[in-house]
């Protein structure tokens, strides 16, 4: 195994900057720069030079012994001061050693993975930390970086191993006359999982919508104050507004954090009949758009026609240009700030009670995978209920939906997925 080194922290001046290294050079290639070593997993400042004696900086050292780092490999970090300079002449200086590299990106969470420090699922879940930007998307990342999923799989995994022995155990007794009919604790263990799994597969929208972000469009006539509330809600002038009807032609999107939760708010054009073929298209992509969004806030105008679009459950409909209306029923104005904070309320509200159904597994694959081993519970709990004889199916069904949760933690079929996720960390993670 090579000896890799990176920056670990952003590139540009800062007060502190991050070397690392991982690889069994890790204490020799720190050794030649520090002259000594601290003690494993104690911080000791040391004098760093070069190979011809010339001080490099004034340096914290930290190392890890083999098993006991991020990596699971002999490692060590440098905590240099932050300038561009000194973390340059460092860099340079690691370059000269032999037998060391730089790394590639997302080279120091690949051999975490390869050396079972981390499970895949905990690997797509260090992904997603580093990509959080708001409260919500940091706890669910982080739930799924410290293993949820894989306790949760390790759960499931255990029970299907449970009913699966059963099952063979009455294969390998198949001549003689077994004692206890296996079949209503095999069923109650397939019921449990099964159960469970559907539960998770129904989490898996959200989950994702917490990662990438939920869509609220705001539709209603023209003229009816949706460009002036987009800008309210964004704090800046992200769409034009006039008082000339039909000026937004365009889906307009605006990313903010409303109390924690990731948001997109689109700004849609005004929804009526028209003859205007540009106006047309935009009112054509807001009806397609509006159709998609995980809730739309409705703006009541002068004009009261949404088309063919109709209020749902969760949409919140609301008086525009609330400055300029009687008192009557919740207003807005995105001119004033009227009844703006009540609005993000209601629909952070909302948006919470959906949040609170959100599963720990949170990728398209996961879900994919645990719906193959749902798919294949079904056909071993019928295979069951084909009595005895089908009992080689029924255990090899079972076995089938092992595999497919193995997959979620990367125990099997991962190689063809992991450049894709590895592609997406950054150099020295």
């Amino acid at each position: 195994m090579e000896t890799i080194y990176a920056l670990a922290t952003a590139r540009g001046k800062a007060g502190v900057a991050v070397i690392r290294l991982s690889g069994p050079r890790s204490f020799s290639a720190i050794k030649n720069l520090a002259g000594s070593l601290p003690e494993p997993r104690v911080a000791g400042l040391r004098s760093l030079r070069d190979d011809t004696g010339q001080l490099l900086d004034e340096a914290l050292v930290l190392t890890f012994v083999e098993g006991h780092s991020f990596t699971g490999e002999q490692s060590a970090e440098l905590h240099l001061h932050g300038s561009q300079a000194t973390v340059a002449a460092v860099l340079r200086a690691l370059e000269k050693q032999e037998d060391l590299r730089l790394a590639e990106p997302g080279e120091f969470t690949r051999r975490a993975l390869e050396n079972g420090q981390l499970d895949l699922a905990q690997v797509e879940g260090l992904a997603d930390l580093i990509e959080a930007e708001t409260e919500a998307q940091r706890k669910q990342a982080l739930r799924v970086l410290t293993g949820a999923l894989g306790d949760k799989a390790a759960i499931w995994r255990s029970r299907l191993v449970r009913a699966a022995a059963l099952l063979e155990a009455t294969i390998d007794f198949a001549d003689e006359d077994v004692p206890v009919d296996v079949s209503p604790e095999v069923l109650e263990l397939l019921a449990e999982v099964g159960l469970s799994l559907e539960e998770e597969a129904r989490g898996v929208a959200v989950s994702e919508r917490i990662r990438d972000g939920f869509e609220v469009a705001i539709v209603g006539p023209p003229n009816a104050g949706k460009s002036t509330l987009l800008n309210a809600l964004a704090g800046r002038e992200a769409a034009i507004t006039s008082e000339y009807a039909g000026t937004t032609r365009d889906v307009i999107e605006v990313r903010m954090d409303l109390n924690g939760l990731p948001v997109t708010v689109l700004d849609t054009a005004g929804l009526r009949e028209t003859e205007d073929y540009v106006e047309g298209i935009g009112i054509a992509r807001a009806m397609e758009r509006a159709k998609l969004a995980d809730m739309r806030v409705f703006l009541q105008g002068d004009e009261g026609s949404y088309l063919e679009l109709r209020p749902e459950a969760d949409d919140i409909v609301v008086r525009g240009k609330g400055d300029l209306r009687g008192n009557d029923g919740f207003r807005v104005s995105g001119k004033t700030g009227l009844g703006v904070s009540e609005l993000i309320a209601r629909i952070t509200k909302i948006l919470d009670v959906r949040v609170a159904t959100a599963a720990t597994a949170t990728r398209e694959r996961h879900r994919i995978a645990i719906e193959r081993a749902m798919k294949a519970l079904e056909s071993a709990r019928n295979e069951v209920m084909n009595g005895p004889d089908r009992a080689e199916l029924a255990a090899e069904e079972i076995r089938t939906a092992i595999r497919a949760l193995d997959s979620l933690i990367g125990l099997v079929d991962v190689e063809n997925i992991l450049d894709e996720i590895f592609a997406s960390f950054c150099l020295g993670k």
